[in-house]
C-alpha cells in the first residue's frame, strides 16, 4: 500500500458526477438562483453544474485549508470573502470535495453573513463520509475510506507537493531520476504516475525553476536535491 492513498479522478468522472449532482438537486424541488463556488476546487465543478442547473450567477470565496497535498492546516480560513446583495436570493455553496466539512461550512457561513441571502446550501461531488464533520445538503458520490482524490485542476500542483514531501521526509541528499519515481510510486501508487505522466515531468521543472530543487551532476548523470 502506498503511504498516501491516491485516486486520480477524470474528466469524463467530473462531468457526470455533476450531471448527477443537478439530478439530485431538481429532484428535491429547490432551485437556487445564484452559485458560489468554494476557490478553488469548486471553480470547474461550479461552472459544470451552473450549466446543467441552468443558473447565470456563479461567485466565489476563497477558503484555505490544505497548505499542500494531502496536508492539513489547523484551522480553515477565508482568504478572500464575498461582497455582493444576494437579498432574497436562494444561493448554493458548491465545492469539489468534502473531507472534514470545514472549507463549505465556512463558505456558507460567509455568504450567511454578509449577503443576505433567502436561504444558503452546499454541494459537493463528492463527500468522505468516515472523515467529515459535515455532511453538504447535496452530492453526487459518498466515499467510505480516504483517499486524496487528484483532480485534473490541481495536477500539476499537487505532483509538485507530493515531490518536495517524499524528498523531505527520505531525508536522502542527491536522487536521480530513477530514483524519483521509484519511491515517487511507493509514496502515492502506480495510477497517478501513469495517469499524469506529463505533469511529473513538468513539476520537476517547476521545481527547478522556483528555486526548490537543484540539478547537479553525479558522475556524469543528473541528480536533484533539494535547494535552500
Amino acid at each position: 500500500m502506498p503511504r498516501v492513498p491516491v485516486k486520480v479522478v477524470k474528466w469524463d468522472e467530473i462531468v457526470a458526477w455533476s450531471r448527477k449532482l443537478a439530478d439530485n438537486i431538481r429532484a428535491s424541488g429547490w432551485t437556487p438562483d445564484v452559485v458560489v463556488a468554494v476557490a478553488r476546487g469548486g471553480y470547474v465543478p461550479a461552472r459544470l453544474l451552473c450549466d446543467f442547473l441552468g443558473v447565470q450567477d456563479l461567485l466565489s470565496v476563497q477558503v484555505v485549508h490544505w497548505p499542500s497535498a494531502a496536508q492539513v492546516a489547523e484551522k480553515a480560513y477565508v482568504k478572500y470573502g464575498l461582497s455582493a446583495d444576494l437579498s432574497g436570493k436562494e444561493v448554493l455553496v458548491m465545492d469539489d470535495i468534502v473531507d472534514t466539512g470545514d472549507s463549505v461550512l465556512l463558505a456558507k457561513e460567509v455568504v450567511e453573513r454578509c449577503c443576505k441571502p433567502k436561504s444558503v446550501r452546499t454541494a459537493a461531488l463528492q463527500v468522505i463520509i468516515s472523515t467529515t464533520k459535515y455532511v453538504p445538503d447535496f452530492y453526487a458520490v459518498e466515499v467510505k475510506d480516504w483517499y486524496w482524490y487528484q483532480y485534473p485542476w490541481t495536477a500539476l500542483e499537487d505532483i509538485s507537493s507530493f515531490i518536495v514531501r517524499m524528498m523531505r521526509e527520505e531525508r536522502q541528499e542527491l536522487w536521480t531520476l530513477d530514483k524519483i519515481v521509484e519511491k515517487f510510486v511507493e509514496w502515492y501508487g502506480n495510477e497517478l504516475l501513469e495517469e499524469r505522466f506529463l505533469y511529473f515531468r513538468e513539476a520537476l521543472e517547476r521545481l527547478k525553476k522556483e528555486g526548490v530543487l537543484r540539478q547537479v551532476n553525479c558522475d556524469g548523470y543528473a541528480c536533484y536535491q533539494l535547494g535552500g
